[in-house]
């Protein structure tokens, strides 16, 4: 027999042994997910967005509402800034970078826009902010948004 052969058989017997039985690929683990950062989009907004977007809101160029709850169209983008943040910032390389061109910079221009989800929320001097200072942000009522970091 020659060494090609007996490295055949070794494989062979290799692939023999492995047990394809339906209970043993039930008890496969697969990577586990990764876990979110952020437990809620509140969590998110409040903490990092908030934070990092320091833009002069006076109302007039640019609007914000520190009670953004209150707006169904500004929750879903923030819902969705908030996913793309999660699944983008695994990614080392360029990852937040992608997040910030492709999903912040596009989403945060239209809550910013006067005419878009927070127009009626620009003559509230609880929206207005300083230049350099963070977003308007209040706290959302108890509940609203479970921090599943919190559940078991």
């Amino acid at each position: 027999m020659t060494a090609w052969n007996n490295d055949e058989a070794a494989a062979a017997t290799a692939v023999e042994d492995v047990d394809t039985s339906p209970a043993q690929l039930e008890n496969t683990t697969t990577p586990a997910d990764p876990q979110l950062y952020y437990g809620s989009v509140a969590q998110f907004v409040q903490e990092f967005l908030c934070m990092v977007y320091r833009r002069r809101i006076d109302g007039r160029h640019r609007v914000w509402a520190a009670r953004w709850w209150e707006y169904d169209e500004a929750v879903v983008r923030l819902e969705a800034l908030w996913r793309a943040w999660e699944h983008l910032r695994m990614d080392a390389a360029t990852g937040i970078s992608v997040w910030l061109r492709d999903h912040a910079d596009y989403h945060m221009a239209i809550l910013f826009d006067p005419d878009g989800p927070f127009a009626t929320a620009a003559d509230s001097d609880e929206n207005r902010n300083k230049r350099g200072e963070p977003l308007p942000c209040a706290t959302p009522p108890p509940g609203l948004f479970p921090n599943i970091h919190n559940q078991t």
